[in-house]
């Protein structure tokens, strides 16, 4: 068996999640929780390498990782310029990008600087990120808006999705670019793609555009109101960015970036909690529905349900009864982040995936 090892990077707002994997194995799995006072002082994301470099280091080290067997490290693309699917190495103008915030500021613009972060202090290994969330396949009519100073952006979660859909096509015996499929990613963000042959041709713009809320964005809001409140000189521009993107969706009403948090308000009878998940299960059966009509007369081979939130019983029930209307429901409930980064890692050690350049 191949000495060489993947060391898989998924940063999140309050914590890291790493793995380690010789080949097919898991060798080590691990979910590193940031305490808020640990991270309070950090004014953006970038500042944090440092930190979560220093902490993942100090965890390989405490579980007696081989450390010097680590060839491959590879964390989620971020926001970037849009890009093709598949792997990239870390390069500088990458760097650039993801230090500069040049195109959003979001923790997962950590995924790339950390790779490379940790990569200086691994000799010989090599820093790469894969399917960034600015995978761009959109067809020409799903960028169109109603003001021509405006275009619509690819922004979803493009490493979840398409793994999940590759799933779904194997456990049927078929190739995912045979097939039509609706996938919805629930987890910090919420992003519904149409996944048509191969492609996503259409998607909601995850970020900081539109579409349902989410524990943290707050999706679609009324335009109107939102450019009042831009001008109404109570609130700077850094304040309306949060309130759209980190301090928008669940987060507003409940103070608490868990959407899991607010399931057990759910469940202990919070009926605010109650009402407002079903809003969000609601707003994101109403964008499964609006993707529809993307496959024209093409039939929707099936519906998925992916992200950590689809762990949710109770959710993914509101979502389902709403759309199977439309096409069978698979779920694949948790994140498959950090599995779908190490099949690429294996990918790169064989020597049987392009490595494109940033």
């Amino acid at each position: 068996m191949s000495r060489e090892l993947i060391l898989a990077l998924n940063p999140r707002m309050q914590f890291t999640r790493i793995a380690v994997y010789r080949m097919n194995s898991a060798v080590f799995l691990k979910k590193i929780n940031h305490k808020p006072e640990e991270i309070a002082d950090f004014k953006c994301f970038c500042d944090q390498i440092k930190f979560r470099t220093k902490v993942i280091m100090d965890e390989l080290k405490a579980n007696d990782i081989a450390i010097d067997e680590i060839k491959i490290i590879i964390g989620r693309g971020g926001l970037l310029k849009p890009v093709k699917s598949g792997v990239y190495r870390v390069n500088q103008p990458m760097i650039k990008d993801l230090s500069n915030c040049e195109f959003g500021n979001d923790v997962v613009n950590l995924s790339g600087l950390l790779a490379n972060s940790i990569s200086e202090q691994i000799k010989g290994s090599e820093a790469f990120v894969a399917d960034p969330v600015v995978v761009d396949e959109l067809e020409d009519i799903a960028r169109i808006t109603g003001r021509p100073e405006f275009k619509k952006r690819s922004i979803f979660h493009a490493l979840d999705q398409k793994t999940s859909a590759r799933r779904y096509a194997q456990s049927i015996y078929k190739k995912y670019e045979e097939l039509n499929l609706i996938i919805a990613h629930l987890g910090g963000g919420i992003s519904i793609g149409a996944h048509q042959k191969g492609k996503v041709v259409d998607s909601n713009q995850a970020y900081d555009g539109d579409g349902p809320f989410s524990p943290i964005r707050s999706g679609s809001l009324p335009m109107g109101e939102m450019i009042q409140m831009c001008f109404s000189g109570k609130y700077s521009r850094e304040e309306m960015m949060k309130m759209q993107t980190g301090e928008g969706g669940l987060y507003a009403y409940f103070k608490t970036h868990s959407g899991f948090e607010v399931c057990k308000m759910r469940d202990a009878g919070n009926a605010k909690a109650k009402e407002v998940l079903s809003a969000m299960a609601y707003q994101v059966a109403k964008a499964i529905g609006s993707m529809y009509p993307v496959f024209g007369t093409e039939t929707v081979d099936a519906i998925l349900i992916t992200g950590g939130l689809a762990k949710d019983e109770i959710l993914v029930k509101e979502i389902r009864s709403r759309v199977e209307k439309i096409a069978s429901v698979t779920i694949y409930p948790g994140a498959e982040v950090l599995g779908a980064l190490s099949e690429y890692g294996r990918l790169i050690l064989r020597d049987e995936i392009e490595i494109l350049n940033y």
